[in-house]
């Protein structure tokens, strides 16, 4: 039987390397220039998500935030949440430059808004329940062109905020990123967000920095979902 992987222990194992060859350039000057603060492409489904996953790896990393979410169905939601992004991560650059917080700035690219390709993907997978092979299949989708686009700015690492949700199959994302990985020829961050009190912390967060939180996840089938929930 194989053994349970633990995804932020080894997310751990990574940013000690990190921190490691930080800590040389700090007490040597001379390889300041050898030893480069790694890049990375972090896909997010949304601010509140990525309030934590941005305060926690914003010291380790030069972030790209790419917001790509074609699985939101109304173009409403999506303008209302991309707006919510921006907003944070703006807050949080104005922390960094004032000297306020720790971490190197972060940037962000939106991609494009493309609901069809959820829909063309969701075909025959309509009544499926929250958390099964559509959201497999959505997983896919957004964390591919992420790794499209993490391969021709040629990032060190990517990954995704979603491993943040207990709503999300952390396992799972990190397969799909893994085998992506494999496939483009780029390195996946393996992650699972919600440890260490990850998800707890974004409720905060989005407290602290009043963040619009959705109670779906964006495509119209988790959201018919959610009112029947809601209604029972």
């Amino acid at each position: 039987m194989n053994a349970v992987r633990n995804y932020q222990k080894e997310l751990e194992k990574i940013l000690d390397k990190i921190c490691c060859s930080q800590t040389a350039v700090a007490e040597d000057k001379a390889i300041s220039e050898v030893v480069q603060v790694p890049t990375l492409f972090l896909h997010s489904c949304c601010a509140p998500c990525s309030s934590y996953v941005l305060e926690y790896l914003r010291t380790f990393f030069k972030i790209t935030v790419f917001y790509y979410n074609p699985n939101i169905s109304m173009e409403e939601e999506y303008r209302k949440r991309v707006i919510e992004q921006k907003r944070l991560i703006a807050a949080y650059n104005n922390m960094i430059a004032n000297g306020q917080a720790k971490g190197y700035p972060i940037d962000i690219i939106e991609g494009d808004y493309e609901p069809e390709k959820f829909f063309q993907m969701a075909k025959g997978m309509e009544q499926c329940p929250e958390g099964g092979e559509r959201c497999f299949a959505c997983y896919e989708l957004r964390l591919r062109e992420t790794a499209k686009w993490a391969l021709n700015g040629k990032y060190d690492f990517f990954t995704t905020t979603l491993t943040i949700s207990p709503l999300k199959n952390a396992k799972k994302l990190n397969e799909i990123g893994e085998a992506l990985a494999q496939e483009y020829g780029i390195t996946w961050l393996p992650s699972d967000f919600k440890k260490k009190n990850g998800y707890k912390r974004s409720i905060e967060l989005s407290a602290e920095y009043d963040l619009y939180r959705q109670n779906y996840c964006g495509c119209v089938y988790s959201k018919v979902q959610r009112e029947q929930e809601k209604a029972r």
